[in-house]
């Protein structure tokens, strides 16, 4: 008999049920790799505790590349398909913050505790989950978690993995702590970059238009505000960090911001790319400071339709968990998934409290809910049911 999606939806509380009984393996993953630091970068000592369990779990072809990525594979019961499950391993908080997961009855808090210590140790738990639920899947199981993913990253990890990977991939689930609703099944172009403003300590502070640094990179910033968007295709520009100055009596000689241009269209982030070059070395020829930038990341815009029957089991999938799907454009590991033709989505797994804090807090109690509904995607592909129709 073939499958019908309707297999899956009607027994997704069964599913829910099966996920609460692995809790404690999931919490104790979680506190594990959460407590070890790894900033972009620096994520070696934490792939290798996830390497631990996934060795202990008795996986096949455990290993770490030299991007330090980590892999197993959770062997089907025919494996004539390989599924890859991704759950990035750096987070954005240094080792000079303190780790310590806090365990309270409703929420784990720490940072970097959803983004992405949960993603790590729902991969890292799958296969408790699996025979909880007493699901066999056919297919292989790829469980990859890549480092080089935030900031200066641009997905370095990743790409190195899919560049060198032998096994071919039919679809990509990216599996992201927060939030549950998330349902990402396209790229948005991006450019990220920096731009550094300094002036010599030996500045000539006496001659016409002295200024500092911060205030040329005002002056850079304000010339940006200005910069004219479209609204379609729909196009952005994030200023997301800014910093500068040593102290309040000192005057500022180095300011930096960093910011992305987002945008539907590549030929628009171009367009504004040189517009924010022109803007630099028109306040930096009347300023005297010295002004350049860098790019450090860049996607192009990509994606599979809302009609793809990936998307379409996943949103009903949510609907049947009374989950409301949040579509949103991504900019994460999803973007190189599909820009190697893989059909893929990313979704969250619980519900998040003040997402990139120190003290952020991922709920308990959602989280069995965003456990099924992974568990009823991966059987939806696993039956035939997300692959489109040639």
């Amino acid at each position: 008999m073939v499958p019908e999606l309707e297999d899956i939806t009607d027994v997704l509380q069964e599913y829910r049920s099966s996920a609460e009984t692995v809790k404690e393996i999931l919490l104790s993953n979680l506190v594990t790799f959460g407590e070890v630091p790894a900033p972009t970068f620096g994520e070696r000592r934490r792939v290798e505790e996830v390497q631990h369990v996934f060795i202990d779990s008795g996986l096949q072809n455990c290993s770490i590349d030299d991007l330090d990525n980590g892999m197993a594979i959770l062997p089907g019961a025919q494996g004539e398909r390989n599924l890859l499950l991704i759950a990035h391993a750096d987070t954005m908080f240094s080792e000079k913050v303190d780790h310590t997961i806090s365990l309270q009855p409703d929420r784990a808090v720490g940072p970097g505790v959803a983004d992405n210590s949960l993603g790590l140790a729902v991969l890292a738990t799958l296969p408790q989950l699996l025979e909880a639920a007493n699901i066999r899947i056919k297919d292989n199981l790829i469980l990859l978690t890549p480092t080089r993913g935030l900031d200066k990253g641009n997905l370095e990890g990743l790409r190195f993995f899919l560049k060198h990977n032998r096994l071919p991939i039919s679809a990509g689930i990216c599996v992201e702590g927060a939030q549950l609703g998330r349902l990402s099944f396209s790229c948005i172009g991006m450019l990220r970059g920096e731009i550094v403003c300094s002036v010599p300590e030996e500045y000539d502070w006496t001659k016409f238009g002295a200024t500092n640094a911060i205030v040329s990179l005002n002056e850079v910033i304000n010339r940006i505000l200005e910069v004219s968007l479209p609204t379609r295709p729909r196009t952005k520009i994030v200023l997301g960090r800014i910093e500068g100055g040593t102290s309040v009596n000192s005057v500022p000689t180095e300011a930096r911001l960093q910011f992305e241009i987002r945008s539907e269209s590549a030929r628009i982030i171009e367009s504004v790319s040189r517009e924010i070059d022109a803007i630099i070395t028109e306040t930096a020829s009347h300023s005297g400071a010295q002004i350049h930038w860098a790019v450090f990341a860049r996607r192009r815009p990509t994606g599979i339709p809302f009609s793809h029957p990936l998307v379409r089991a996943t949103t009903r999938i949510m609907e049947s968990l009374n989950v409301t799907p949040r579509i949103a454009p991504s900019t994460s590991e999803l973007s190189t998934v599909l820009g190697h033709h893989i059909p893929a989505v990313t979704v969250g797994i619980t519900r998040v409290e003040r997402l990139n804090r120190a003290d952020e807090a991922a709920l308990i109690e959602p989280v069995f809910t965003g456990l099924a509904q992974l568990l009823a995607i991966l059987k939806a592909i696993d039956d035939g049911l997300c692959h489109e129709k040639r």
